[in-house]
């Protein structure tokens, strides 16, 4: 006989687990940069948040530093054409390709690339007024 454990969750979380659902990538990045800021959490590399340790905790910082990330186009501001150009010279896809990509941000242009040259690839779409997040 065994009984499997039942989870229940108040009005109250379930009310904030569906707004955080429906937030906008924007949106979910401007809540974690106030978490970060106001109460000093970050999520962690699994995408769950955590407690960052205090002073004199080392929390295995050093650990897991990561060297792989993710290029992720989130905005080509006004000159569109130009980010279209430098997605389609980084992703070495058509230009409707590229066109697609830029229209339909947010869109990962690259994966699993080192950070030397996720940095570079964000510089170079920055430059032509697109913006870029690393994940």
């Amino acid at each position: 006989m065994s009984e499997e454990a039942v989870l229940e969750f108040s009005e109250e979380a379930k009310k904030l687990g569906d707004q955080i659902a429906e937030l906008t990538l924007k949106e979910a990045k401007a809540v974690s940069d106030y978490l970060k800021a106001e109460y000093n959490i970050e999520p962690a590399s699994g995408g769950a948040v955590m407690v960052a340790a205090g002073a004199g905790g080392d929390a295995g910082a050093a650990a897991e530093e990561k060297t792989e990330f993710d290029v992720v186009l989130t905005g080509f501001g006004d000159k569109k054409l130009d980010v279209v150009k430098v997605v389609k010279n980084i992703t070495g896809a058509s230009l409707m390709d590229a066109k697609k990509m830029v229209e339909g941000c947010p869109a990962t242009l690259k994966e699993a690339v080192a950070k030397e040259d996720a940095d570079k690839i964000k510089a170079d779409v920055e430059a032509a007024g697109g913006s870029i997040e690393l994940k």
